[in-house]
């Protein structure tokens, strides 16, 4: 038998032990042991819930009990979360978590610390919620030379943007109602400003490249600046406008990672993904184009994440899994080299003068929009587009960048 303690008993953990308590013959049948939970973490109490007896306060009863052999981390926050991970791992205990904020920022570091001590830093449900992501690519895609990731990694933003085009409501709306039902946070920042994509995105890079890819240095957009307007064109376009996270190997080796809206057309696989759903495409050089698609976050589906690492961990005891993720960090490309066609949309006052500082490639109609209008660049680099953008300043009312748009 293998003792298991849970650090945290907020959504994700009271979901991990849901799932290992009522899943306990499954869970064993596969893990090739029974798996226990000892302990469960907290500063609270929680005196009415089945589990209130295996509650407790203090770390240290967790990292001085020997027969504890898995820890699942699914605190949050890269404060005690950090502290904890750390001395669990050096205490050769596995450490599993769903905590994207910590992969992101240590997972490299973290990672070695396990491999010096004989045990396994997993971390399958920090990207894709409930999607099997991060061991396909470590595992089923080993073989390949994986040259990009594109996907959409956050449900709250694509709960969002989805309302927005089907019911053709501003954003602060659509927002409001996310946060009555549970899908945005009372400070929804993280969210709608990109930084949560922008973690799990720096952690697929990462894997991707096997060099530590640090999230400060991708560029993040969100979704704040998007509109009803900017549906009633995309419409007409034949797209939807999705958040996506994208993370491309170039030529000489190096990455280009980003977050941002775009214009995805609507034959393209990932405008089908809906909702609180994610969907990642992943491109290796034998392989081609693999989809990976479902729930990206909620507490059972992450929960399964977690336990499905836990017994990754039991099976293979004290020898270490590893995902070819080091330390030294990945050279970065620029950004602004990167070519993207563009949507633009701009004051018809501004139509000659606006049309004249880009290469167009086709204007979009909108009938019932007679103040505005807009149209589709040719490719163009992002620090071309951005120069001539800027310079019109007032003039050009928004720009969403496209994705499979001819």
């Amino acid at each position: 038998m293998i003792k298991v303690a849970v650090l945290g008993y907020g959504t994700v953990g009271s979901g991990v032990v849901e799932v290992l308590e009522k899943n306990r013959q499954q869970v064993a049948g596969k893990a090739g042991q029974e798996l226990q939970v000892a302990y469960i973490l907290d500063l609270r109490d929680f005196p009415e819930d089945p589990y209130a007896d295996k509650v407790i306060h203090d770390f240290q009863v967790i990292l001085q009990d020997a027969e504890v052999d898995i820890v699942c981390e699914v605190m949050g926050g890269v404060g005690p979360a950090y502290q904890f991970t750390k001395q669990a791992l050096e205490a050769g205990k596995s450490v599993c978590t769903s905590n994207k904020e910590l992969v992101a920022r240590h997972g490299a570091e973290l990672l070695e610390i396990a491999m010096a001590h004989g045990c396994s830093y997993l971390f399958e449900a920090s990207v894709g919620g409930g999607i099997p992501l991060i061991r396909p690519i470590c595992n089923a895609l080993t073989a390949e030379k994986l040259l990009s990731v594109t996907g959409i990694l956050n449900g709250t933003t694509n709960y969002i943007l989805t309302r927005m085009d089907r019911e053709g409501a501003d954003y602060g709306q659509v927002l409001n109602k996310a946060q009555e039902l549970g899908y945005a946070e009372r400070n929804p920042e993280a969210d709608v400003e990109g930084h949560d994509a922008c973690r799990k995105i720096a952690i697929l890079s990462s894997l991707l490249t096997g060099k530590n890819v640090d999230p400060k240095g991708i560029y993040t957009e969100g979704i704040t600046g998007i509109t009803s307007a900017d549906f009633a064109y995309a419409r007409a376009a034949g797209c939807s406008i999705k958040l996506l996270a994208a993370s491309h190997i170039q030529e000489d080796g190096s990455v280009c990672a980003w977050v941002a809206p775009f214009l995805v057309e609507m034959a393209h696989p990932l405008a089908a993904v809906n909702d609180v759903f994610n969907g990642v495409l992943v491109n290796g050089n034998m392989v081609g184009e693999v989809m990976f698609y479902g729930p990206g976050a909620g507490k059972l589906p992450t929960a399964s994440a977690v336990v499905a690492d836990v017994i990754d961990c039991a099976r293979n005891g004290n020898r270490t899994i590893s995902c070819g993720w080091s330390e030294e960090p990945a050279r970065m490309s620029s950004f602004q080299k990167i070519s993207h066609v563009f949507f633009v949309r701009a004051s018809e006052k501004a139509r000659e003068e606006v049309l004249a500082a880009f290469p167009v490639q086709k204007c979009v109609d909108v009938a019932e929009r007679t103040e505005d209008f807009g149209f589709l660049t040719q490719p163009m680099e992002e620090g071309v587009f951005a120069q001539q953008y800027e310079k019109l300043g007032d003039k050009v009312l928004g720009r969403i960048r496209c994705l499979g748009v001819q």
